[in-house]
């Protein structure tokens, strides 16, 4: 058995050297590809002044900060917590809702099998890129200007900032169809009308809403956010309570928020297992 073993790897040294010792110019390429990995960390924890003693003392007031969270407690703002919970719950909701309404002829005008001219397909998918490079805080931040503070500010953030998101994603599921149900169609004398509505939307349908509760989730921790620059929320109140160093409170919104994150996680995970 030794023996034969032996010699099956006699033979794979043989006929794959490349498995047992690569060439010296691909270790020494791997070899500096790590030595610029590891100059480019250094220079980056240099550039930040990331120093051991600069790290100790943060521990050690982190560890101030979560003595001083214990026990977590909601004082007399209970109600006034769970008030602003819904508030972000009813953003992120109205602000992905928004989104996909919007997005949805978005994704059919960008997708190439739908619109196949390829100056209009290219103008629109750049138009999408260019937009998603915009942060939704910095979008927080445009419309508090804008409209003032509050949840309206948070939805049309929310809102913009996913459209182009969603416009991509829908546009590339589009392009990812299966043609026997369209050539189907087709054949049956339906116009590209009928081709959109029985052929390709019932394809895309389950993918697209996944994308939605998905990012339902994640905006909802992206409306907490909002919420501290002032588009309302239990943001706000966290904010507020970090504020005024009060800390108990402030990690008893914190649990609030994930419990409620977890909920959403589990109820959209079931969802999407459904769907698709």
């Amino acid at each position: 058995m030794n023996a034969t073993l032996t010699a099956d790897i006699a033979r794979l040294r043989r006929t794959n050297p490349q498995i047992f010792s690569s060439p010296l110019h691909e270790r020494l390429r791997t070899w500096g590809l790590w030595l610029v990995f590891l100059a480019v960390l250094a220079f980056g924890l240099w550039w930040i002044d990331a120093s051991p003693m600069r790290i100790a003392n943060g521990l050690n007031k982190l560890g101030l900060l979560v003595t001083l969270m214990i026990p977590p407690w909601p004082g007399d703002g209970l109600w006034d917590y769970i008030y602003a919970m819904f508030e972000t719950l009813a953003m992120a909701f109205l602000g992905t809702l928004i989104a996909f309404v919007v997005a949805l002829p978005l994704g059919f005008l960008g997708a190439k099998n739908i619109v196949p001219n390829w100056l209009f397909h290219f103008g629109l998918r750049r138009f999408f890129d260019a937009f998603r490079g915009i942060d939704g805080l910095v979008w927080a931040l445009i419309f508090v200007s804008a409209v003032g503070l509050g949840p309206f500010a948070g939805v049309l953030a929310i809102a913009v900032g996913d459209v182009m998101v969603f416009g991509k994603l829908f546009a590339e599921a589009i392009e990812n169809v299966d043609n026997k149900p369209v050539d189907g169609v087709r054949a049956s004398g339906g116009d590209n009308i009928h081709v959109v509505r029985l052929g390709v939307f019932p394809q895309v349908f389950p993918v697209m809403m996944s994308h939605v509760l998905y990012f339902f989730e994640s905006n909802v921790r992206s409306a907490t956010i909002l919420g501290i620059v002032g588009a309302g929320g239990i943001g706000l109140q966290l904010s507020d309570r970090i504020r005024i160093n009060n800390w108990q409170e402030a990690a008893f919104i914190i649990l609030m928020i994930l419990v409620t994150v977890a909920i959403i996680d589990a109820i959209s995970r079931r969802i999407r297992a459904r769907l698709i």
